[in-house]
C-alpha cells in the first residue's frame, strides 16, 4: 500500500526512484458565492453540486460551511461518517484540521503583536533561544516571519515529524541541523517543523503553551465547541468521521493519526459549524461580533504575501490564476480576477480545505474523509465559477485527469527503472556485513539488522524490510514510507555509510 501521508503544500505527487514521496499538499480553492446562489441560498444547487463530487470522487462524506459576514449561508453535513456504515454526516461532525491550524498560529501572533509581546520581525532567538539553523546567514538573522511563510531555505523533510519517535523540542533541534535547499528567503518549500518552533515561540512570548492561548484567545471566543487539539479528545466526541484510503477493493476505513501532544503545525480538530465563527473573524478584519480579538492591521499582515509561489508555464493546475504567494499561514492567489486566500489541510485519511474571499465577504470550509482527494478544489471552482458566471467548466473531469496524467508519468518511470536495473546482481558483502549502527546529524540513528537471511531498517518509528534491488543497493518496504532506495557505500570491503531518505548517513 502507498503512503498515506501528505503534511502540506505542493503541486502533486512526483515520482522519484521508487518513491512515493509526498508533500502535505496545499492544494486552493476558493469560491465566492453570488448570483448562481442568491439568498436565500438554493441549498438543493448546492446539495446537488457537492453530492456530484462525492459520487465522482468516491469519498463517503463531507461537511460544508458556507458564510458571508456574520451570516451562515450554508451549513450541511453530506454522505456518511464511515463506509459501510449509517450514521451521517453532521454539521458537527469533527475532522483533523491538519495544516489549516498553521492560520491558528499565526492569527495568535498577530493577538501577542497586539498586546506588544512580540513582533513578526523579532530574531526568532528573541522567544525561542535554542533555535539554530545550519547556514550562518540564515541562522543569524532568522524572524519569525521566516517561520511562517517558509522561506528558511530548508526543505520539507516531513519524516522528521511524521510519526516520528521524539518530541517537538527534538523536532526543532534536528531541523536545525539540516542543509539548507536553497538559498535563505529566496524560495517558499513548505516547511511544517518551523511553525512548530513558531508555536513554542509564542507560547514563550505568551508566557503560556501554544494550546493554553489558542484555548483563551480564540477557541473560547468563538465558541468553538467541538473544538480540540488532541485526536485523543477529538475521539471521544461521539459524532467524529472515520479516514479512508484506497485499498485493493475499494475504500479502506483506517485510525486517526496519533497528536496526543498538542502541535501548532497541524493538531487542531473541528467541525464545520465551528469553523463558521474562525472564518467570519477573517472576514471582519479581526472582530468578533461586537468585539475584537485581534487589530485588523495585524491580522491583515498575516494576509500579506511574503514569498512568491512559482507557477509552471501553462500551469493546468491553476489555468485561471496568473500569481501565487504565501502569506503566513496563507496561500494568497488570483483566481478569474479575484483576489483569493486559502490553505489545505491533509493527514492520513481526511482533507481540509478553507477559502476567503475578502473582498467579496465570503469564505468557506470543506471537510471531507478521503485521503489525497481533489475533490475539494474541483467543487470549489464548480461553485465559484457558478458564481461568477463564468462558462461552464467541468472540474471534476479537469483534476480527474491531471491525475490519471500523473499516475500513468509514475508508472512509466517505474517501469523505466525496471528496465535499467542490473538483473542478476548481488550485494558485495555478505548479509551481515551490513548489519550495523548508522548516523546523519539530523536524522539521527539508524540501524541495519538481519533476521532469517533478510536486512531490515530501524529508524523512528518505523521497521522496514530491505529488499535487494541491485549491486548495494536495496528498497526499503513499507506501509507508511512506500518504496524507496538505500544505496550502501563500500570502501576498501567494508561497508562505510548508507544513502536513505536522500541523507546520507556514516557507519559508526
Amino acid at each position: 500500500m502507498p503512503l498515506w501521508f501528505i503534511s502540506s503544500f505542493g503541486h502533486g505527487c512526483r515520482a522519484k526512484f521508487y518513491v512515493a514521496q509526498f508533500v502535505l499538499l496545499l492544494s486552493i480553492g476558493f469560491f465566492p458565492l453570488g448570483s448562481a446562489f442568491a439568498a436565500p441560498l438554493d441549498e438543493k444547487k448546492l446539495a446537488a453540486l457537492i453530492d456530484t463530487a462525492l459520487e465522482k470522487w468516491q469519498v463517503p462524506g463531507a461537511a460544508v460551511v458556507i458564510v458571508s459576514g456574520d451570516k451562515i449561508l450554508y451549513l450541511k453535513g453530506r454522505g456518511v461518517r464511515e463506509i459501510g456504515k449509517p450514521e451521517r454526516m453532521t454539521p458537527d461532525t469533527v475532522f483533523p484540521l491538519a495544516s489549516c491550524t498553521k492560520a491558528f498560529t499565526t492569527t495568535l501572533l498577530a493577538m501577542l503583536a497586539d498586546e506588544g509581546k512580540l513582533d513578526f520581525d523579532d530574531p526568532v532567538r528573541k522567544h525561542l533561544k535554542d533555535f539554530h539553523l545550519s547556514d550562518p546567514l540564515a541562522d543569524g538573522d532568522v524572524r519569525l516571519r521566516d517561520l511562517v511563510s517558509h522561506r528558511t531555505g530548508v526543505a520539507g523533510h516531513d519524516l522528521l515529524w511524521y510519526r516520528a519517535s521524539w518530541d517537538q523540542d527534538e523536532m526543532i533541534r534536528r531541523v536545525g541541523k539540516l542543509p539548507l535547499n536553497k538559498p535563505f528567503r529566496t524560495a517558499m518549500q513548505y516547511q511544517s517543523i518551523m511553525f512548530t518552533a513558531a508555536g513554542k515561540a509564542a507560547g514563550n512570548a505568551g508566557g503560556k503553551p501554544w494550546e493554553t492561548l489558542i484555548e483563551e484567545k480564540i477557541i473560547r471566543p468563538l465558541g468553538m465547541k467541538s473544538t480540540t487539539l488532541r485526536s485523543t479528545d477529538a475521539l471521544k466526541n461521539p459524532d467524529h468521521a472515520i479516514g479512508h484510503v484506497p485499498g485493493q477493493n475499494g475504500l479502506d476505513a483506517i485510525t486517526w493519526y496519533e497528536m496526543t501532544d498538542p502541535n501548532s503545525a497541524g493538531s487542531l480538530n473541528t467541525s464545520a459549524r465551528d469553523l463558521a465563527g474562525w472564518l467570519q473573524l477573517h472576514l471582519n478584519q479581526g472582530k468578533n461580533g461586537d468585539g475584537r480579538l485581534v487589530s485588523a492591521k495585524q491580522l491583515e499582515e498575516t494576509h500579506s504575501p511574503q514569498i512568491v509561489i512559482p507557477l509552471g508555464e501553462g500551469d493546468s493546475e491553476y489555468p485561471f490564476t496568473q500569481q501565487m504567494s504565501y502569506g503566513m499561514g496563507w496561500v494568497i492567489q488570483d483566481y478569474r480576477g479575484e483576489l483569493l486566500m486559502s490553505h489545505a489541510g491533509l493527514i492520513d485519511g481526511f482533507r481540509a480545505h478553507l477559502a476567503i474571499l475578502p473582498k467579496k465577504n465570503f469564505a468557506l470550509a470543506i471537510l471531507c474523509n478521503r485521503h489525497q482527494t481533489r475533490m475539494n478544489l474541483a467543487l470549489s471552482n464548480q461553485i465559484i465559477d457558478q458564481f461568477l458566471e463564468a462558462p461552464a467548466k467541468d472540474w471534476n473531469d479537469h483534476y480527474q485527469k491531471l491525475i490519471e496524467a500523473s499516475a500513468l508519468a509514475a508508472k512509466n518511470q517505474a517501469e523505466q527503472i525496471e528496465r535499467n536495473r542490473k538483473l542478476g546482481t548481488k550485494p558485495s558483502l555478505g548479509i551481515k556485513e551490513y548489519v550495523g549502527t548508522y548516523e546523519e546529524p539530523a536524522y539521527g540513528i539508524a540501524r541495519v539488522k538481519a533476521k532469517n537471511g533478510s536486512l531490515f531498517l530501524e529508524w523512528s518509528s518505523f521497521v522496514c524490510p530491505l529488499d535487494h534491488f541491485e549491486n548495494d543497493t536495496f528498497r526499503v518496504l513499507d506501509n507508511f514510507l512506500g518504496q524507496w532506495p538505500l544505496e550502501f557505500h563500500i570502501k576498501d570491503g567494508k561497508v562505510t555509510g548508507l544513502t536513505a531518505m536522500e541523507m546520507k548517513f556514516l557507519r559508526k
